[in-house]
């Protein structure tokens, strides 16, 4: 058994067909077939189910998908690693970011760009599981995302801590008139619609939220919980909620509809840093950028 058969067996395994697999991998079908017959020949198991329709893997299946998963993504990160020992700084760098720190990206790709013209880079959004298990695939290099990060699997992670951010109220433009000019105190908040960022398993910033409004004799007025920072952001501007931020979300959103006020009365900050899996080969684009946001 070989790489390029291994490469075969995850295709099979992923389009559920050999037919679909078959155009996928742009090769006939009968050489794939003949492929996987001596794979389970070989290792004398019978690797797929194929009493339905969609091609099932059996027990023994299911492990060697997990094992040759590890394997492809070692072979290939053995071969960039000898390629970019003669080599210079290049090639796509993949980051995965939660939206609430996009803000964070564009200054330091400007730099990086200007150092590294000949890197691109390939910039993927989601929440902190959808983000764990994309570098758990290798699909993505590091994550810039709030701390603590929240993700399930057994992957180990490195972590590059960043300055913390301070907490904000965002409120509609037109309600500046109830709170202090310039500022605003925590419990200014009681008595306001509160919007609140949270997921079914991202509840890091949400708890925070609360506790700190908890702290200052207040449970809020929650009227809607959203997974989205511009869906709470939208309903903001339309003069629906308040809610807390992060102060480097709102670089994102300029809006003349949205007032940003600091919190006079609270020292909560929250978090940040770059990710990434300890037991992998990290390229050179990845390492040079993590760098960068070190010194």
């Amino acid at each position: 058994m070989d790489i390029r058969q291994l490469r075969y067996f995850l295709a099979i395994a992923e389009e559920g067909a050999i037919t679909r697999a078959a155009k996928v991998l742009n090769i006939e079908q009968p050489p794939l077939s003949r492929q996987l017959r001596q794979m389970e020949q070989e290792l004398g198991v019978t690797l797929f189910d194929r009493s339905g329709s969609r091609l099932k893997l059996t027990p023994a299946g299911e492990r060697l998908r997990q094992r040759a998963q590890t394997l492809l993504a070692q072979f290939h990160e053995t071969v960039q690693e000898v390629k970019e020992l003669d080599e210079g700084v290049r090639g796509v760098l993949s980051i995965g970011s939660v939206v609430s720190c996009i803000s964070l990206l564009p200054p330091k790709i400007e730099v990086f760009r200007e150092r590294y013209p000949e890197v691109t880079f390939k910039i993927q959004e989601g929440d902190h599981y959808q983000l764990g298990e994309q570098l758990e695939k290798r699909s993505i290099d590091l994550i810039l995302a709030r701390l603590p990060f929240e993700a399930s699997g057994s992957a180990e992670h490195a972590v590059l801590p960043l300055p913390s951010d301070p907490f904000v109220a965002v409120i509609p433009a037109p309600w500046s008139s109830r709170f202090s000019p310039g500022c605003i105190r925590m419990n200014e908040l009681a008595d306001v619609p509160f919007l609140s960022l949270k997921t079914e398993k991202t509840t890091g910033m949400h708890e925070k939220v609360m506790k700190e409004c908890r702290e200052h004799g207040f449970e809020p007025r929650v009227i809607g919980e959203c997974s989205s920072v511009a869906i709470i952001i939208a309903l903001v501007a339309a003069g629906i909620g308040a809610t807390v931020f992060p102060a480097s979300v709102m670089a994102s959103f300029t809006l003349p509809q949205i007032k940003t006020l600091p919190i006079a009365d609270t020292e909560v900050q929250s978090g940040v840093g770059i990710l990434w899996l300890t037991d992998r080969y990290l390229p050179k684009t990845a390492r040079r950028f993590i760098q960068m946001f070190a010194t």
